[in-house]
């Protein structure tokens, strides 16, 4: 930052700071209206590090008009002003004066000299509240009238906002309005209380979500329709913040949870299992800001927190508890390291530029499934052409305690790190009030997996002829101590959020393989690649999630067929109306809170490996594509109560059979057919807090 805008810094500073005092009789208030102080309360000087401790009286509005001056010329950030103005009642100007010094802007000399020159203020006078207006940039407060003394609400009704749940802009220093402290630690609450009434037209799988048809081979005799009435989307989380004493360093954390985990079987939830959902985990990390300078902020985080790829860019609609997975939106929560960077780069439209890159836990979302191995030998005594007795053994594996023991191993099973990465730009694209900033933005992933197969796994099933029994045998031999094979997963993503006073618009493409964990690729995740392999047999991964093919090459040898990645690619395009913006609505009134959405989402996977993955010949299979078309549209009744109600068609299609033939296992209400359709309808309020 340049000396001339240091100079400008202080000079407003003391402005704020003696402007109450010198004000003229006229502008005061009674010293009884409770915005008063008495001489015994001016500040004095401190030593080092000396926080400016300013008289009482230096006004709210004040601060304001000087919040709005500082965001226009770029020097704090609409979050940091906003931050400041929610600070406690008449702690506004030290908040101020804490962040400008934790930029470097304010030396402990100019605190020292401010705070000298402010004159304490007469025991009869005192400075008058001015009301705050809303801060955005290149739309600095103005001071209202002197005597006003009730808040005044929004001047305009705000744009719409994007989603953004991986913010640019760093937390400020001592930024966060404590609730309340545990020791030194702020804390402050957040969350909201979801109840919505939905409809679907077709619930095969008894979810109150919705998932891509097909996954069941049929619905029944009918599409099978549904009711629910949902309450376990309640968030709930808080924010925190650690004191430092470096003014370089800021360290804040996040933990955060929902009741969207299993439903419970326990002896005295039986029966109410279906209204008994656990609470699980959603968020839980901590971050370390270093403000490297006044425009550059280095951060560390670590824990669980939305994993950079495609996570950036999210619809807003209503339905929260897929949010278009496997319909055009990816995204994920995971264990991470994280390291970034927000550089701010200035000009008239505020640019912006952040890079981040993590290491996560390696998941794939393939999750053990139940088995019987049944094995089965040739006795050494047999006789071709003579009556033998096969003997056979089988063993049991049970997918759901593993899943409830571990969750997925295939992840960690490969011995490798996930990585991700994304860069953002973010500017100011429309300057009036109200209006968000725009973000470019690109990510991306690299990860993979590990199948494993026992050697006792190698094992002809019952039934099997003595041909098939010797192939195997001939593979148990060849991997005297069991097979492994694996798979890469990757991805990236281009999108757009490009707010206006206007509409809101929000696009998001993807592409890549594996997808199945970031709710990609209509939940597929790999195939065996059998081509040019002969005595092909099977043998199931030590998880069950996954089947590994064992075969015979050109040379003669035996050979594990390589696994390859479900190929798949998608995106949504999301158009937000603020309509009581467009129609003039009173910013204060009951009608400034209506908004309407379109969104458009698509996912489907290359149909070549869709083919191979669903190994697709007598039978067809699907679904290989599913598409979204959704409209919602809210109503804030006020700071805290919003009504929601929102339309969706949700669409999965199938391929046929080899011969162009819709098969049995992609029927609806019984009827083989290509498309499945779930017309949805949502309603009810959320309550935040």
């Amino acid at each position: 930052m340049s000396k001339f805008e240091k100079w400008l810094c202080i000079a407003l500073l003391t402005i704020v700071a003696t402007a109450p005092v010198l004000a003229a009789p006229d502008d005061a208030v009674p010293a009884n209206s409770g915005a008063g102080s008495s001489a015994a309360n001016a500040a004095e000087p401190a030593p080092n590090p000396a926080p400016l401790r300013p008289t009482p009286s230096v006004g709210s509005g004040n601060v304001t008009a000087l919040l709005g001056i500082l965001v226009m010329k770029g020097v704090l950030a609409p979050t940091e002003a906003k931050a400041i103005q929610g600070a406690v009642p008449g702690t506004e100007f030290q908040a101020l004066v804490n962040v400008l010094s934790s930029k470097g802007l304010v030396s402990a000399s100019d605190l020292a000299s401010l705070a000298t020159a402010s004159p304490a203020p007469q025991p009869s006078a005192a400075a008058a509240p001015v009301n705050a207006a809303l801060i955005t940039p290149g739309t600095p407060s103005s001071p209202q009238a002197a005597k006003e003394t009730k808040p005044a609400g929004p001047t305009v009704v705000p744009a719409i906002a994007p989603v953004r749940v991986i913010p640019v802009d760093p937390p400020s220093k001592d930024g966060l309005v404590a609730a309340f402290k545990l020791g030194p630690v702020k804390m402050t609450p957040y969350g909201f209380i979801k109840a919505t009434l939905v409809h679907d037209s077709s619930d095969p799988r008894g979810d109150d979500f919705v998932l891509p048809g097909f996954l069941n081979a049929d619905t029944g005799p009918t599409t099978d329709p549904a009711y629910h009435i949902k309450a376990r989307s309640t968030r709930f989380g808080a924010n925190l913040e650690w004191p430092d004493a470096s003014p370089k360093l800021n360290v804040t954390g996040r933990i955060e949870g929902d009741f969207e985990g299993n439903f419970s079987r326990v002896d005295n939830r039986n029966v109410s299992a279906i209204r008994s959902s656990a609470l699980s985990i959603r968020l839980a990390y901590t971050r370390l800001d270093y403000a490297a300078s006044d425009k550059t902020d280095l951060y560390f985080e670590g824990g669980q927190d939305w994993l950079l790829y495609g996570s950036s860019v999210l619809p807003n609609i209503l339905e929260t508890t897929q949010v278009g997975a496997f319909f055009g939106s990816v995204y994920e929560r995971s264990p991470q390291l994280q390291v970034g960077l927000v550089q701010k780069l200035g000009g008239s439209r505020n640019f912006k530029f952040s890079s981040a890159f993590a290491v996560s836990m390696p998941s794939e979302g393939n999750t053990p499934a139940d088995a019987t191995i049944t094995s089965c030998s040739i006795p050494a005594t047999f006789v071709p052409g003579t009556a033998t007795t096969i003997g056979c053994t089988s063993a049991v594996t049970d997918g759901t305690a593993n899943q409830l023991g571990y969750g997925e191993r295939q992840g960690s099973d490969s011995n490798s790190l996930e990585y991700s990465a994304r860069a953002v730009l973010q500017f100011q694209l429309d300057p009036a009030p109200g209006v968000a900033p725009a973000q470019i933005i690109a990510s991306g992933f690299e990860t993979h997996r590990g199948a494993l197969v026992l050697h006792s796994a190698i094992a002809a099933p019952a039934g099997s002829s003595a041909a098939t029994i010797a192939e195997y045998d001939a593979a148990k031999a060849a991997f005297p101590h069991g097979a492994s094979t694996g798979s890469q997963g990757y991805g990236g993503q281009i999108a757009v959020q490009l707010p206006t006073r206007w509409a809101t618009v929000v696009a998001s493409a993807y592409r890549g393989g594996d997808l199945r964990f970031t709710f990609g690729g209509q939940t597929l995740s790999n195939f065996n690649d059998t081509g040019g392999l002969t005595n092909v047999i099977t043998a199931p991964s030590i998880d069950r999630s996954s089947t590994v093919v064992f075969g015979t090459n050109a040379a003669g040898q035996i050979v594990v067929a390589p696994q390859r990645s479900v190929r798949a690619y998608g995106g949504f395009i999301q158009v937000g109306l603020p309509l009581s913006r467009w129609f003039n609505a009173d910013p204060k009134g009951r009608h400034a809170g209506w908004t309407f959405y379109y969104t458009h989402g698509l996912d489907q996977v290359v149909h070549a490996d869709f083919a191979r993955a669903k190994d697709i010949g007598a039978d067809g299979a699907g679904p290989y594509k599913s598409t979204l078309n959704a409209g919602t549209i809210f109503y804030k009744l006020n700071q805290w109560c919003t009504f929601g109600f929102e339309e969706s068609l949700y669409s999965s299609y199938a391929l046929p059979n080899d011969k162009g033939v819709y098969t049995p296992n992609t029927s609806v209400a019984g009827v083989p057919g290509r498309t499945w359709r779930d017309l949805r309808a949502e309603f009810g309020p959320i309550f935040t807090f």
